[in-house]
């Protein structure tokens, strides 16, 4: 019988995937990324060590190679055929996985859900969890079978600057910033060069990296996210978009809300490698 998820939890443990690792209907993505210049590449701790089956999601690929924005959201035909070139197919259980710093696995596991791909899950802990309890790893490339997906793309799980532009005024949505406190209030120059410094006016600030555990790489419970986000100002109750340096990170916080129960979020696909630019919209400095 093929694999399910017995919940909507979007997380899954290292002890689900290891008792169903292999079966035929479950694919395993590793989705770990990391700020350009920063060595070893991703797809080299790929080759070195990787969960055994696993394909390699590279964000930087599965995007839209027209944009001169860092990794955009590609279009419905061409994430059917990257990720059907990955070996996944739109009756597979996907489970996404980073190397346990909680930057991209979500951001796969948001860009499945936004077209049409809900049987999808990041798993709590990511490698570093999977290694610390001694399961097997393995290297080397892979090379997956070609799968059958399809893909149907639904605008509503993301935000264009336009958008966000027009909520300056309406302010109908609540907007939540994942980056450090340093560059949210514009204290430090921002790691990619020739952006101006600060956030957009009106939103509020989460460090993404506040929301899990460093030591074991796990999410932490209900409580404590929902604490943080109570005391970032954000009201679970409202529509809320969540926002970063290149829309990566933001969809740790989006994991986390989807945790909280938090239905019909969004994210700033360009976030702040758009909203930053030199003749970009508002930009406000110091704490929010």
């Amino acid at each position: 019988m093929p694999s399910t998820f017995t919940t909507d939890d979007p997380l899954v443990s290292t002890e689900w995937l290891a008792a169903h690792l292999g079966e035929a209907n479950v694919r395993v993505i590793d989705a770990s990324f990391k700020m350009p210049g920063v060595l070893p590449l991703p797809i080299d701790d790929f080759l070195a060590a990787h969960i055994p089956g696993a394909v390699f999601f590279d964000v930087d690929a599965v995007s839209d190679h027209a944009s001169s924005l860092p990794h955009m959201y590609p279009d419905a035909a061409q994430f059917a055929r990257d990720v059907g070139a990955l070996g996944v197919s739109s009756d597979d259980t996907v489970v996404v996985y980073d190397s346990g710093g909680w930057v991209a696995a979500p951001r796969a596991w948001w860009m499945f859900l936004s077209f049409g791909h809900s049987n999808v899950r990041v798993l709590n802990g990511g490698l570093k969890k999977w290694r610390a309890e001694g399961r097997p790893v393995e290297s080397g490339k892979a090379s997956p079978k070609p799968g059958r997906f399809t893909a149907t793309f639904d605008p509503a799980y993301v935000r264009s600057e336009a958008q966000l532009v027009n909520n300056l005024s309406s302010h109908r949505e609540q907007l939540i910033d994942a980056r450090a406190a340093n560059r949210f209030e514009g204290s430090v120059a921002e790691p990619r060069v020739g952006l101006r410094s600060g956030h957009i006016p009106g939103s509020r600030n989460l460090p993404y990296n506040n929301l899990f555990d460093a030591a074991t790489g796990t999410m932490k419970p209900l409580d404590d996210l929902r604490a943080a986000f109570a005391g970032a100002g954000l009201d679970l109750a409202k529509p809320v978009v969540t926002t970063c340096g290149s829309g990566v990170s933001a969809a740790v916080l989006t994991l986390a809300l989807y945790r909280l129960g938090v239905r019909g979020s969004a994210l700033y696909d360009g976030s702040w490698s758009e909203w930053g630019l030199q003749d970009g919209p508002p930009v406000a400095t110091g704490p929010a």
